[in-house]
């Protein structure tokens, strides 16, 4: 009886952090994306060009690009709990910057400093994530995922409602989530200290997979680079650019291209939720191969539609292609267990970067010819999604639910014998 009720909590317990994270991520990126969702007032008020927009973003995207493998690899060896909460106090200081940015300079210490935030938030958080799934990665990552999208969706509202109705000062309003932010990470970032005590708890996501050979690793993880190339490079052409391509073509207002932008990433969240729990279901392969190639039809179509298609169009376009990255990323930890840290952050960095990248190089590429032009280019880069057949089958054999450790056999399981891989049970076994 008394072991059903420390199941109950532990569960319980397990899916609040889940909840907390998720939350935490949705102030995090909602934060971060009032810099890409301001850049019609950033290039109004500091006369900047295109190709200097896509600078913004290349240093932004390319700070949490090169600093989050590194935090993840350092992670994985000497776990950081609190690191989350100092992740969340970077971004508020990168958002009091941006409020009082006046020169090119400064908005560019701004990308700076809201980057390292989101470098050192990433890796760990998804790092807890797991952590608390209990074997269902997929369900853990999506719900941990959609907050984030959720909050990039959130953030073009938020200029659209706030801050151009108040300025750019208005921006630094907004470190009041970060400091709400800071509280609960605090507090997960106590939650993780203690799990990390039990060597069990850290140690069994090491025998979830069977090893590849590696040469298949190596190329089953060069195909999932390809994979985030295409993808971030597209959304990169949409998340920086969709609001001027409005403007430009259909000659919408700032206000209406940003209510576009919100729709586009409110489906980007809901997709991003679905593709972890049915990949869970049917196999992260098959997630993975629909949510890159299936959209190709639609991106192709997208560039010759008219306003009201064209706001149609980006739903299922922003649905599918989310559904990619939480799958992508449990099927690259499914190949490489026991460094859960690293992987997260090469990928999140690689996912970044490329974002940062795209939209360096799309924005000189609008400059030399048209914004209309970057979206034809870009609507067959979905096309790279055919390598995703080559991917082999690896599924992980962890347990599903979320998890309910037994404090009894955490406790137990430091006495387990040395050499000897073992863990707590999970509830259901």
């Amino acid at each position: 009886m008394s072991a059903d009720i420390d199941d109950t909590r532990s569960a319980t317990t397990a899916l609040a952090v889940l909840s907390g994270l998720s939350f935490c991520h949705f102030l995090n990126d909602m934060m971060q994306s009032l810099l890409p969702a301001m850049y019609p007032i950033l290039k109004d008020a500091l006369l900047l060009d295109f190709g200097q927009i896509g600078l913004v973003t290349l240093v932004y995207q390319s700070t949490a690009s090169l600093f989050q493998p590194l935090i993840g690899l350092y992670t994985d060896r000497r776990p950081l709990p609190y690191a989350l909460a100092v992740g969340m106090g970077f971004t508020l200081v990168g958002l009091l910057t941006l409020a009082v940015a006046r020169t090119f300079p400064m908005l560019l210490l701004a990308a700076v400093t809201t980057g390292i935030g989101s470098s050192v938030f990433h890796p760990e958080s998804s790092r807890v994530a797991r952590l608390a799934s209990g074997g269902r990665h997929g369900f853990a990552q999506s719900l941990f995922q959609v907050g984030g999208n959720a909050g990039s969706a959130v953030g073009p509202l938020a200029v659209a409602f706030i801050v151009l109705s108040s300025g750019q000062k208005s921006v630094a309003w907004f470190a009041l989530a970060a400091l709400l932010g800071i509280v609960l990470l605090s507090r997960i970032g106590t939650w993780y200290q203690q799990q990390a005590r039990y060597p069990a708890v850290r140690t069994h996501s090491l025998r979830e997979a069977a090893p590849l050979s590696h040469g298949r690793l190596y190329g089953a993880m060069g195909i999932l680079f390809a994979l985030i190339f295409s993808k971030y490079f597209y959304l990169a052409s949409l998340t920086s650019y969709y609001t001027f391509y409005l403007i430009e073509r259909f000659h919408v207002s700032v206000w209406s291209s940003q209510v576009h932008l919100f729709v586009f990433l409110g489906a980007v969240a809901v997709g991003t939720f679905a593709g972890g729990p049915i990949g869970d279901r049917i196999g992260r392969k098959h997630v993975i191969w629909f949510s890159i190639l299936g959209v190709l039809p639609f991106t192709v179509v997208l560039p010759y539609a008219n306003l009201f298609w064209t706001g149609v169009l980006s739903v299922p376009i922003g649905l599918i292609l989310a559904s990619a990255f939480s799958a992508i990323l449990v099927y690259a930890q499914d190949l490489v267990p026991g460094r859960i840290g690293l992987i997260s952050g090469l990928f999140f960095g690689f996912a970044f970067g490329m974002g940062g990248l795209g939209a360096a190089v799309l924005g000189y590429l609008a400059d030399a010819t048209s914004i209309e032009f970057v979206y034809h280019i870009c609507a067959y880069l979905p096309a790279i999604g055919v390598l995703a057949l080559f991917l082999p089958r690896v599924e992980s054999t962890a347990s599903h639910g979320i998890i309910a450790v037994d404090p009894a056999a955490m406790r137990n399981s430091l006495k387990t014998p040395a050499g000897v891989l073992a863990r707590p049970p999970i509830r259901g076994e």
